[in-house]
């Protein structure tokens, strides 16, 4: 919290460079959709254009920046133009039509929608071609989508207060300038759904990892509540010293009617097999493509001459009709830093199609800069039957048994991953089946039929770990009676799995870190540098981005880890599992033990579905294995018993609206005190979650 001289400076530095910070990051936001989007000056002069700006005026964005809105129009129509424009300026907003002429000489109209000083001086426009469209174009049709037609800009001080507040702000949200300065960004947010923390988590995130993207319910001056697409940046002086925050908000409320089956629909993606081609793409813009390795050219028929002569432009090979799906994993992508691996087709040199996975991760907002995984599809049709993908993930993934969403998300993740040489940081609590990842991975990779070496850096004492990464030469030390080969030097040309990397001590870490970049080490006690070919899987169940603030974990190394994170769900976020991996780990123990077990009790099963497993799958799997045990019949036997004493302790002989309550309370504080989250894992709506609350007297004084 700065104080003093230093909130001084901070609120200056703030109001001086925060409008130039918030438009790099406005800018990162609106280019990427296909939607046509034009920024403008004051003197109608374009400052910059979206790429679909550009298809729909048909020029290149560079021929588009710089010239005035006249320059495109009907020559009989520019009169009109500028009384247009004047009225604009007075009203801060306007609706109409265009009449453009095109490079051609065609005429054709546009409709479109301007909002006025969305940053000082700076208009946005977006339009629509009102032309016929072909039969099932999408290019073009329906109506200017409500998510694009307004921008909440706005400044906050490292204390989360308004520093400074725009006119989109003021349009969407309802206050002036007057009344939002100086307030918390809470006071944006409904009461039920934010008890403190949210709108502080928020800028912690933010403040840790650069930017932080969210969507969540906000409610306006009149008190009518949308749902709001958040993007948070941090802002820091040349020092990397903390002045405050920018961020951008969109009224995403349609949208999100629609997001979840969207989401549902592309989540479908069959299992591919496992040499199909994997390209990587890193670029400064969503529409160029600076660097793209081999295979990917080879992929789309590009030579790797005209990726150097800057021919090779990501919309010119994106069919419209994915525009869709591509808009949604960049908005995933600056909410969550990467997007949900999905299908779609890309259009080669030759005019042909090639269908692809793709999972994009965002690296940096500003300057924007993004990383692609691209996966042939091409033989995927032999993945075609249901029966097939079932197989197909038991052969692959082991025991990572479960048909749900969350599940899946992961498999998929894996699958994109496997084939590169990728670095990756599997996330996730205790007993989520992070070393199952990790395993997956291997054997999907070209590395499979070579070693794969484990390490639990939490179970080997500090003083050895060292050595058991790297190995020592005879007489390094005392005790040292002949030389080790450490895990390193094991995992040569394979995969080397280092689980609880987070416990790593802190002087330890600089020499893993320059082994994973000089791809060399030298064993304790010796001079000679080992080269190593060595694919690294680290896993953690701590924050890793928490000790990185707390200065015990390196911010190098994390990134140098974090190439490709996976997260790993817990057993409550994905409960439709239980019934599988419960029948599941009863056939594997009864074989075992050599025992009949043919069925589990409805009473036994709905005991499981109740409980939250805080240990996830491996509290679960040990909990069955007892079961088995414990049987006699052909029935599980389970110790119902432990689980349900453990959900009364609380209460103590109390009743069950008791032990309701106190079972609400505590999944409302799993889930942050956000109502809506504990809803989604109670399985009710959150209207029926309000009306329990109110009914077992649950405050917030509660949580």
């Amino acid at each position: 919290m700065a104080t003093g001289g230093s909130q001084e400076y901070a609120a200056a530095w703030l109001l001086e460079n925060g409008p130039r910070e918030l438009e790099l990051l406005f800018r990162a936001i609106v280019y990427h959709p296909s939607v046509p989007i034009l920024i403008a000056d004051s003197d109608r002069n374009y400052l910059d254009a979206s790429a679909g700006a550009g298809k729909l005026l048909g020029l290149p964005r560079a021929k588009i920046i710089g010239q005035r809105i006249d320059d495109f129009a009907d020559p009989s129509f520019k009169p009109q133009i500028s009384e247009l424009w004047r009225a604009f300026l007075g009203q801060g907003e306007q609706e109409g039509t265009l009449r453009l002429a095109g490079p051609d000489g065609t005429l054709w109209d546009v409709e479109y929608v301007a909002r006025g000083n969305v940053l000082p001086v700076r208009h946005l426009l977006v339009l629509r071609d009102k032309t016929p469209q072909t039969e099932g174009a999408e290019t073009g049709s329906g109506q200017i989508p409500s998510w694009v037609q307004d921008y909440a800009l706005f400044l906050l001080d490292v204390n989360g207060h308004v520093a400074d507040w725009y006119a989109g702000a003021a349009r969407i949200y309802g206050y002036n300038k007057d009344e939002a300065t100086g307030k918390h960004a809470s006071f944006l947010y409904p009461d039920e759904e934010n008890p403190g923390s949210e709108p502080q988590e928020e800028l912690d995130r933010a403040a840790a990892e650069g930017y932080f993207g969210r969507e969540c319910w906000h409610v306006r001056k009149d008190e009518s509540r949308f749902w709001a697409n958040a993007i948070t940046m941090a802002l820091r002086d040349e020092n990397g010293e903390l002045q405050g925050f920018a961020r951008v908000v969109r009224d995403f409320s349609e949208r999100h009617e629609r997001d979840e089956k969207l989401r549902r629909s592309r989540a479908r993606v069959r299992p591919v097999p496992s040499e199909s081609t994997i390209a990587g793409i890193v670029s400064g813009e969503f529409d160029h493509v600076p660097e793209a390795n081999d295979a990917f050219l080879k992929l789309v028929g590009y030579s790797r001459k005209d990726l150097l002569a800057g021919r090779l432009h990501w919309p010119d090979l994106t069919p419209p009709e994915y525009s869709a799906l591509d808009d949604l994993a960049h908005e995933e992508g600056l909410r969550f830093g990467a997007c949900t691996p999905y299908e779609k087709e890309l259009i080669r040199k030759d005019g042909t199609r090639v269908p692809v996975l793709i999972a994009t991760a965002v690296l940096k907002l500003s300057p924007f800069r993004w990383i692609s995984f691209i996966q042939d599809l091409h033989e995927r049709d032999q993945f075609e039957s249901v029966g097939d993908e079932d197989v197909d993930v038991k052969q692959n993934f082991e025991e990572m048994v479960g048909s749900s969403a969350a599940l899946r998300r992961v498999l998929r993740q894996v699958e994109v991953v496997a084939p590169t040489d990728a670095n990756v940081l599997i996330l996730g609590e205790t007993g989520t089946g992070k070393e199952l990842v990790a395993r997956a991975i291997h054997r999907l990779s070209p590395r499979k039929n070579l070693p794969f070496v484990t390490l639990n850096c939490a179970a080997i004492p500090t003083g050895l770990l060292e050595s058991e990464l790297f190995g020592y030469e005879r007489g390094a030390f005392t005790g040292a009676l002949s030389q080790k080969i450490g895990r390193f030097e094991m995992a040569h040309r394979g995969t080397l799995f280092l689980d609880e990397v987070g416990d790593i001590p802190l002087d330890l870490q600089p020499k893993l870190l320059r082994a994973l970049q000089e791809k060399s080490f030298e064993r304790l006690g010796g001079t000679r540098t080992i080269p190593i070919d060595v694919r690294l899987v680290a896993a953690t169940n701590r924050n890793l981005t928490q000790m990185m603030g707390d200065k015990l974990f390196r911010s190098d190394l994390y990134y140098r880890l974090k190439v490709f994170p996976i997260t790993t769900p817990p057993l409550r976020d994905h409960p439709e599992d239980i019934p599988i991996l419960a029948r599941h780990f009863t056939q594997k123990y009864a074989r075992a033990m050599n025992k009949q077990i043919e069925k589990i009790p409805s009473d036994t099963m709905r005991a499981l579905l109740s409980w939250p497993w805080p240990g996830n799958v491996r509290e679960l799997e040990n909990f069955i294995e007892r079961a088995v045990i414990l049987s006699q019949g052909s029935n599980l036997r389970a110790p119902l018993g432990e689980i349900r004493a453990d959900a009364s302790k609380a209460a103590g002989s109390s009743t069950l609206e008791q032990v309701e309550r106190e079972h609400i309370i505590r999944v409302l504080r799993e889930a942050g005190g956000v109502v809506s989250k504990a809803a989604t894992r109670l399985g009710m709506p959150r209207t029926t979650l309000n009306a329990l609350m109110r009914k077992l007297g649950i405050s917030r004084k509660d949580l």
